[in-house]
């Protein structure tokens, strides 16, 4: 906790930024918890709720490599404080959303925000390695991961109680106000968001095709950001089906109440506070190659225990006490890959990495979403969440392995280092 304090005292726009993220991200949480409960509330139907979360990840997929080439071009700081603005005037069409048959209103607006949003991240993710030390990055990386989780954990429960209380009027208003909110914030960084380099006046869209094809190109140039790539896409398969088969595991498998399963998503998120705690303290300390290896081959194999136990052993309480304990590396291995693909890049061309990674997660979390509910159906939900638990293991052996050959060589990792140790 006290190397989490003294960097954030020590780092006005780092404070300044990560309040910014808790707050907008909290409302989005709001938004999307309200809404899947009150288009379920309205259509009384599942296919509806599904297409409520495709509009939302479609534009990941499509824009994600383009607007990251946006980003580099344009001023980072004024890039994201124009989206959270453009965010909040999007949502103004859901306050006339009152029935079943208003529901494409809410379609085409979460396809809105999911496509301005493309605009925002890579912008911010851009931008940390300007708020602090490069010796501080992980440590950096490791509290905006905590962040995430604990705007995950309030928005969630402030959503369900704003939908049941006051409509969808009200997660629209919240979540409207905290971009707002967001935007004030990142207007008030001293840190200057401008990218070096010439091709930042040019506007015309053959310039941007170029500097979208020397992004990709880097992409496949760089051993480092192939295999960064490859592992964020066999991961983000996997948390597509996380996302799809943990309800029917719950409800089904375990015979967990609804209520039981809220006290389950709870402990996930209280795992990935605890865990975010402890990385922040001591990333700093370890090579982020070893904290990305390490940390996923720990989540890997804590995944594992939480989705084979019930093949001996049909309880609940186990499976909270392991989405507790999967915070930890999970945390770890979050803020190495982050850490190794900001250090690894090259500032004008951060924004064109995040992007492209986005659209591969997205891409990647979507055909996990599809394959998980054809698969579970032949060969079973444990099976198919076992298989995603593995793929993490295996993801972070490979990358221990690696490592270790490098550290044999005593030459730097050429797969996985990218100017680790300085």
């Amino acid at each position: 906790m006290r190397t989490t304090w003294r960097v954030l005292a020590a780092h006005r726009d780092l404070r300044l930024a990560l309040s910014a993220g808790l707050i907008s991200m909290s409302g989005d949480w709001i938004l999307l918890i309200g809404l899947l409960y009150q288009v379920y509330a309205m259509t009384g139907s599942t296919v509806a709720s599904g297409f409520t979360m495709l509009s939302a990840g479609v534009p990941q997929v499509l824009l994600g490599p383009v607007a990251g080439t946006l980003a580099d071009r344009w001023d980072r700081k004024k890039t994201m404080v124009c989206a959270d603005l453009l965010l909040a005037a999007g949502l103004v069409p859901l306050l006339a959303v009152h029935g079943r048959g208003d529901v494409w209103i809410v379609y085409l607006v979460l396809v809105w925000e999911g496509a301005v949003q493309q605009f925002f991240s890579p912008a911010q993710r851009a931008m940390v390695p300007r708020l602090v030390p490069d010796d501080r990055l992980p440590t950096a990386n490791a509290i905006s991961g905590q962040v995430g989780d604990v705007a995950r954990l309030a928005g969630s429960a402030l959503g369900g109680v704003l939908a049941a209380l006051g409509g969808l009027a009200a997660v629209t208003i919240a979540d409207a106000a905290s971009f707002i909110v967001s935007a004030a914030l990142l207007a008030g960084l001293r840190t200057s968001g401008r990218v070096a380099r010439e091709a930042v006046s040019r506007t015309r869209l053959a310039s941007v095709a170029t500097d979208l094809r020397a992004g990709l190109a880097l992409v496949g140039k760089s051993r480092t950001l192939r295999a960064l790539m490859l592992f964020g896409l066999v991961t983000s398969l996997g948390e597509g089906v996380f996302v799809t088969l943990v309800t029917p595991f719950v409800e089904h498998t375990l015979h967990g109440t609804s209520r039981q399963f809220g006290l389950f998503a709870a402990a996930q998120a209280v795992g990935g506070i605890a865990g975010g705690v402890f990385a922040a303290a001591i990333s700093h300390r370890i090579p982020a190659s070893r904290l990305l290896g390490y940390g996923a081959a720990a989540f890997g194999a804590v995944d594992l225990a939480i989705f084979l136990y019930p093949v001996f052993y049909v309880a609940l309480w186990p499976a909270i006490v392991g989405m507790i304990v999967v915070g930890l590396p999970s945390a770890l291995a979050a803020a190495g890959m982050m850490t190794l693909l900001q250090r690894g890049v090259q500032d004008a061309f951060r924004g064109r990495v995040f992007g492209a990674l986005g659209a591969v997660q997205g891409l990647a979390v979507l055909i996990g979403t599809v394959a998980a509910g054809y698969l579970s159906s032949r060969v079973g939900t444990i099976a198919v969440l076992a298989a995603q638990g593995a793929v993490w293991l295996l993801a972070g052996l490979a990358v221990v392995v690696r490592v270790r050959l490098a550290d044999r060589r005593r030459l730097p990792c050429p797969t996985l280092v990218a100017r680790e140790g300085s």
